[in-house]
């Protein structure tokens, strides 16, 4: 199966559940990356997402595919939203399904650890007394 990869405005959970659940599997392991509402003991006021699109995508195709090619998964979702969001807002959702659960926990791990790693997504943080540009990813 294809991997669903997506980058929006906004990311709908459910929806992205909805693409990898299957009733043949017996998994669907999910990490979800929202806004804190502190860094380093400030108070953040909200986050600005930027990312190049067409290479983000392709590295996050990239990720999928080599984590169904390392792990026993049947179907993996990556969605990443951009622009500006609010403590407590979704930012990165990973979906992975597969027959048992220690693949897609591995699996889930793996997407989200190279994804921060790898995927050209850049974040600026606005505090009370300033905004700063940090190297979330590359």
């Amino acid at each position: 199966m294809k991997p669903h990869i997506h980058i929006a405005n906004t990311i709908d959970a459910a929806e992205v559940i909805s693409l990898v659940s299957k009733p043949q599997f017996g998994a669907v392991d999910l990490f979800i990356g929202q806004v804190r509402n502190h860094t380093k003991g400030k108070a953040v006021v909200k986050l600005f997402f930027e990312c190049y699109h067409p290479m983000a995508l392709d590295e996050m195709e990239k990720i999928a595919e080599l984590a169904k090619k390392q792990f026993d998964i049947q179907e993996i979702a990556i969605h990443h939203a951009t622009g500006e969001k609010l403590p407590g807002d979704v930012v990165v959702l990973i979906a992975v399904s597969s027959y048992h659960r220690d693949a897609a926990f591995k699996a889930c791990q793996f997407a989200i650890d190279t994804l921060k790693e790898t995927v050209p997504i850049w974040k600026k943080e606005f505090f009370e007394d300033g905004e700063i540009w940090v190297a979330a990813h590359p």
